[in-house]
């Protein structure tokens, strides 16, 4: 199970009811944050989420309303006595904005460790994590991310009681890892099935629709995109800033054969969002509204599925 909340939506600006753009998935115990604007801790704390388990940070790009919340979410990890090391990942230059923005939260109990993105693509693996990093279009270096939780193989009995691997060893085998015992290596490929599907959230703001985008975001569960404006005669507008309107969004989330998608990082002069929804479901249909505090399990097919509601 993959637990995934939006806890900020706006963009540029915070608003009384709507906190800059932050977004939180939690597995396994882990949690991976992606984007830090102002307002991300209370958000956390509205929502009942713990701030120490945070393992992992993403920016996307270095724009004030993407990372303004970081110093003081330092300082509450640190004072929630946290001691593991913190992963942070962005564009290059990380640790120089990082270290700038530390100036007013300079001791901490914990190292950050740092991964500076520099190619088009980037492939992780953290904490359980796959993270693809793909770049977008904006007017600074900008990237989106694709999360999965990848699925192994079910375990056959019959196929380790085959090979004659001693019991001992099923579990570490089910795990993915390989066992040497008397010269003869027992590897996972022995015991588990086919690798089945998996769990994949794509997050994306501050673009224009780019064919990474779409790439990258193939066959996710969830999409949540970026829709700064919804009034269509502001489509120049979003082409100047490098933006994308909700019809632009949607129209990634078709192409992409997405599952569901949330709109988030909207205008502060958005007023009335959901009188647009109906245009924009038809284009793609499974197209909500993303609001502060929105949040869903998504879980393996084979268990529950999505159980995210559809907003009325």
């Amino acid at each position: 199970m993959l637990d995934v909340c939006l806890l900020g939506t706006a963009g540029m600006m915070p608003l009384p009811n709507r906190w800059l753009t932050a977004a939180m998935m939690r597995y396994n115990g882990s949690s991976l944050l992606i984007d830090c604007g102002e307002g991300t801790q209370i958000a956390i704390k509205e929502k009942g989420l713990s701030f120490k388990p945070i393992d992992v940070i993403c920016f996307t790009h270095y724009h004030a309303d993407h990372i303004s919340g970081l110093p003081g979410l330092l300082l509450t990890m640190g004072n929630a006595d946290r001691t593991e090391p913190l992963t942070m990942v962005g564009p290059k230059g990380l640790e120089r904005v990082v270290g700038a923005l530390r100036m007013i939260a300079p001791e901490l109990p914990f190292e950050i460790k740092y991964i500076e993105l520099t190619e088009p693509e980037v492939d992780l693996e953290l904490n359980g994590y796959q993270i693809h990093a793909f770049r977008v279009n904006h007017n600074i270096t900008c990237y989106g991310y694709s999360v999965e939780i990848k699925r192994a193989g079910r375990f056959e009995v019959e196929r380790a009681n085959e090979h004659q691997i001693p019991k001992k060893y099923w579990s570490v085998l089910q795990r993915g890892e390989s066992v040497t015992e008397d010269g003869k290596t027992y590897t996972p490929d022995m015991v588990l099935g086919p690798q089945r599907k998996g769990i994949k959230v794509t997050y994306c703001t501050d673009t224009r629709p780019t064919e990474s985008l779409v790439r990258s975001a193939g066959q996710s569960d969830l999409l949540i995109c970026e829709g700064m404006y919804a009034e269509k005669e502001k489509i120049a507008k979003a082409k100047q800033y490098k933006h994308m309107t909700f019809y632009e969004a949607a129209d990634v989330a078709a192409k992409a054969n997405v599952k569901e998608m949330w709109l988030t990082h909207f205008s502060p002069s958005l007023v009335r969002a959901e009188e647009y929804m109906p245009q924009v479901r038809k284009i793609f249909e499974s197209s909500y509204l993303g609001k502060d505090g929105k949040s869903v399990e998504l879980m393996f097919d084979d268990e529950a599925g999505c159980n995210s509601q559809p907003e009325k």
